[in-house]
């Protein structure tokens, strides 16, 4: 019996070992392949509450119903409450390079121009490429790996993107603080051309739970550190198992 003990530990050394070499030796780029893997999902819908508190402290809160398909690369918002927005749409396709909104007032669809996806949502403290840029991380961006980090109490790996030269993105550079656990962002930081040296934004990423085996960050809140303001979105409904067609994002369909 004590011979099978020691070889079971010997076995465990091995994988462990073995294990913390493979992490050691992962690159910058997979790791955030890794992390595209797991926001990026094929398809899903979200029901999302958003919060913008602005300089003054006063909040505004908006809730909508959004859906993606093909890994991020088209995403379609609904607002739903405040009455005042409910039933305007918006379509971001090629990772939002491209966004149609549609005004149920005037029943009207507008193209905006290409770089609109700096504009801010709704005001909040999230752009248009904040929430459909699907796989720019990989795209847009060169990933280096930096050196390991413990936030809270999570073992990190530290990835730093910078834009690549071909790129539009409006950002500098990305820092990202990923757990090693499951490659899940915990802390993202955006760098813009105007500040390259402090982040224009940071991004938390909390409440995380495993939602169809996937792990799911429920709440995500964006501290603009320029205009000392804050969004917080908090997901009430998340499914990742819809089918969805690619009929749905298209500017015909903004208007049901």
């Amino acid at each position: 019996m004590k011979k099978y003990s020691f070889l079971i530990i010997i076995i465990a050394l091995f994988v462990l070992g073995s294990s913390s070499a493979y992490a050691q030796d992962l690159s910058g780029k997979e790791i955030i392949r890794e992390v595209n893997e797991i926001l990026n999902q094929e398809s899903g819908f979200t029901t999302t509450r958003m919060v913008i508190q602005t300089s003054s402290g006063q909040l505004r809160t908006f809730e909508f119903d959004s859906w993606a398909k093909d890994r991020g690369e088209k995403t379609l918002i609904r607002y739903t409450e405040p009455s005042r927005t409910r039933g305007q749409s918006i379509l971001m396709l090629n990772n939002a390079d491209d966004i149609w909104m549609y005004f149920p007032r005037t029943k009207r669809v507008r193209k905006l121009a290409t770089h609109a996806k700096r504009q801010k949502m709704q005001g909040s403290d999230f752009s248009y490429e904040d929430m459909g840029s699907g796989d720019t991380f990989i795209t847009d961006f060169d990933a280096s790996r930096l050196e390991d980090e413990v936030t809270g109490e999570e073992a990190c790996y530290m990835v730093r993107l910078d834009r690549a030269p071909s790129s539009d993105s409006s950002y500098l550079k990305i820092v990202m603080w990923i757990r090693k656990s499951d490659f899940f962002p915990l802390v993202i930081e955006y760098f813009e051309d105007d500040y390259p040296d402090i982040p224009s934004k940071i991004l938390l990423m909390e409440d995380i739970r495993i939602i169809q085996k996937i792990p799911t960050a429920m709440k995500m809140t964006m501290k603009n550190e320029l205009d000392l303001t804050e969004t917080l979105m908090e997901l009430i409904q998340v499914d990742y198992s819809l089918e969805l067609s690619d009929e749905m994002f298209t500017e015909r369909a903004l208007r049901k």
